[in-house]
């Protein structure tokens, strides 16, 4: 079977099904393999910028015709696909499904076309099994939920007993500036973790906070975890938090219980590794309970003023080399 991913969580959902797409989107990264795969998929956004810049980008193009993203059809074509796994959760995050049943309706084949629309762990798990019974794989799909489900258990059977006044207050922030307070499956691992989430509801869409609300709120526990942020680029626009009026009052930042997860592998990605995200995050809500977390997935907020400068370094380091390059080539 022939199948095309246009999100990196369709693609990791489709490898733990034991299924390679032939296509993929331009953000699909993992399993590894996955990179080498044709992309279908193109961002007019330029990722690379700052948290602002990347928002003015984001606004700017929603407002056009084009829309954030492009579909390669003539590549989609003659990628010949049998099923089109997609997704209708956000426009900003990947191409939106109404795009691609357009570039569908283009080419010769007639591929049947899977959306998903997740906003809780249980969406994510369900959405395993329907992508499972649209590829042939039924019966891995319940096997890889049931594993998935008790790792999930083996962490909520830790915390189930922790009384409300011992649960911190968390913020969880998706994006920096402007401040977004992470939603969806969020308030849900934050629960399993031990932690209280009173800023967002479980289920309810990320979206821009005022930064009073947050100081009101005054977090004990806070995750720094930007979508589609790795831990450098999060190194990167950490100022964004640092030099807001306030921030070092909060309690969080006082007690030392901040830290920084890669997001864009992670917290925002709805598919089988959310387990990941929140073995992770069980470990910085409770600590006492748990080992961890892994630091490939998440560190310590104060990590990052080394990670940036040593980004910034090696930015700087780019930089010159490209001048002297420029210059040895001039005739």
């Amino acid at each position: 079977m022939r199948i095309v991913t246009t999100l990196p969580s369709a693609t990791e959902t489709v490898a733990a099904l034991g299924l390679e797409p032939v296509g993929v989107s331009h953000e699909c990264d993992y399993p590894p393999s996955a990179a080498s795969a044709p992309a279908v998929t193109s961002s007019r956004i330029d990722a690379s910028g700052s948290s602002g810049e990347i928002d003015h980008q984001v606004l700017e193009t929603s407002d056009t015709e084009d829309g954030v993203y492009d579909v390669d059809v003539e590549t989609l074509a003659e990628l010949d696909p049998d099923v089109i796994v997609t997704q209708g959760m956000c426009d900003v995050c990947a191409v939106d499904v109404a795009i691609i049943e357009d570039a569908a309706d283009r080419i010769e084949a007639d591929p049947e076309i899977v959306p998903t629309d997740p906003h809780s762990v249980d969406d994510v798990l369900a959405d395993l099994e329907r992508i499972g019974r649209a590829v042939g794989r039924e019966e891995r799909a319940r096997k890889v939920r049931r594993d998935l489900e008790s790792r999930l258990d083996a962490v909520r059977e830790r915390t189930t007993d922790i009384a409300a006044e011992n649960r911190p207050r968390v913020a969880i922030f998706d994006w920096t500036d402007p401040v977004m307070i992470a939603g969806h499956w969020t308030a849900d691992l934050v629960d399993w973790a031990g932690g209280e989430y009173g800023l967002a509801e479980a289920g309810e869409r990320s979206r821009p906070r005022e930064w009073d609300a947050i100081r009101a709120y005054d977090p004990e526990v806070v995750v720094v975890a930007p979508c589609g942020f790795d831990l450098e680029q999060t190194a990167r626009n950490r100022t964004d938090l640092t030099e807001r009026d306030g921030w070092d009052e909060l309690t969080a930042v006082q007690e030392g219980r901040v830290w920084a997860m890669d997001g864009d592998h992670y917290l925002n990605r709805p598919g089988p590794r959310l387990v990941e995200t929140l073995e992770a995050l069980a470990p910085i809500v409770q600590p006492d309970r748990f080992d961890g977390p892994d630091p490939a997935i998440a560190v310590p907020f104060d990590d990052l003023e080394t990670l940036g400068s040593e980004t910034d370094r090696d930015d700087d380091a780019r930089v010159e080399a490209a001048s002297r390059a420029e210059v040895d080539s001039s005739p």
